[in-house]
């Protein structure tokens, strides 16, 4: 079997077009709200409506709908439904695409999908609580799918409405769940036991972390950075992961693949954040389809980790030396 000489260049080269399509898209995207008959629309809806001061609907009330934020829904809808009359195109308007809501959610597709997203970590603690006790990645693995599942539920509630602070809470806890996904593969991938040098690991990401939330929350909310800042872990724990598989595919044949795929199912995944479109039906685009791809991606990942640990644990039962 022929291996790549060198197993980054691929995802590094693919990860880097990603980027730039991502800076690209959003410098262009976002220019319906600042389009002159939108904000002409807002305006008499609210000198209309909102000095009234109407009772809007329950399920607008408790997502925290005001009379001004339902005209800027009812006069996005009003003028995609005419552009696409003339066969114009579709815009986005702040940064978001013309969804129908559901039961006041923005974004009703995103909150499925990341429910789904969620109980999939959800639904592998109980298998995790079932490895050996003394299997050292144990409780390490426990707290990944804690940490997974709390930015699931940002990622819902951010997606059911969009404020600055569900905003903040949804990145904070994807980057989190990012960084402790390489904090236990360094642990796991180079057999890290010693007490010290777990806490000195554990203070390096909680510090990374600390200033990067820091940075973002009290100086500047720079969503290029934190784009470049979470690819570059990810990427980096993608690497890590691909060059195990390679130098174990001899050792591990049945099984030592999966890492691999993991990493390609999740480049295939992020490529839909690259070829960005409105949503079909006003309901489906390519973020909440990139939800819907991690799915399968969670459990697959699980799925090798508890047989990952039922191998290791094996051996050290046996008095077997550790497998780097």
């Amino acid at each position: 079997m022929i291996q790549p000489k060198s197993p980054g260049i691929i995802p590094f080269l693919f990860i880097c077009f990603i980027l730039f399509f991502i800076f690209f898209s959003t410098a262009l995207a976002s220019v319906g709200d600042k389009n002159v008959e939108f904000q002409k629309c807002v305006s008499e809806c609210h000198s209309s409506k909102c000095s009234l001061n109407p009772t809007l609907p329950f399920t607008l009330r408790i997502f925290v709908w005001s009379c001004e934020d339902n005209c800027k829904y009812e006069c996005m809808h009003q003028i995609t439904i005419h552009s696409k009359s003339l066969h114009q195109e579709t815009v986005q308007y702040f940064g978001k695409w013309p969804f129908y809501r559901l039961w006041g959610m923005q974004e009703p597709a995103s909150v499925l999908f990341s429910i789904l997203n969620g109980y999939m970590h959800y639904r592998y603690i109980p298998k995790i609580r079932q490895i050996q006790d003394f299997y050292y990645m144990k409780k390490f693995y426990i707290i990944y799918a804690y940490i997974g599942l709390n930015s699931w539920v940002w990622s819902t509630i951010y997606h059911s409405r969009d404020f600055p602070t569900t905003e903040e809470l949804d990145y904070f806890s994807a980057g989190l769940a990012i960084l402790f996904c390489l904090f236990i593969t360094v642990l796991r991938v180079f057999q890290i036991r010693n007490i010290q040098h777990t806490i000195l690991w554990s203070l390096i990401c909680l510090s990374a972390f600390t200033a990067h939330v820091s940075y973002l929350h009290f100086y500047k909310f720079d969503y290029g950075y934190n784009i470049i800042a979470n690819v570059s872990v990810g990427m980096l724990n993608n690497f890590i992961w691909t060059v195990w598989s390679i130098t174990h595919w001899h050792k591990r044949p049945d099984d030592a693949w999966k890492p691999i795929v993991t990493v390609i199912l999740i480049l295939m995944a992020t490529s839909l954040e690259i070829f960005d479109f409105p949503p079909w039906w006003g309901i489906f685009d390519a973020h909440s389809l990139w939800h819907a791809s991690t799915i399968y991606i969670i459990s697959f990942w699980y799925e090798f980790l508890l047989e990952d640990a039922r191998i290791e644990s094996f051996r050290e039962s046996k008095g077997k030396k550790i497998d780097k």
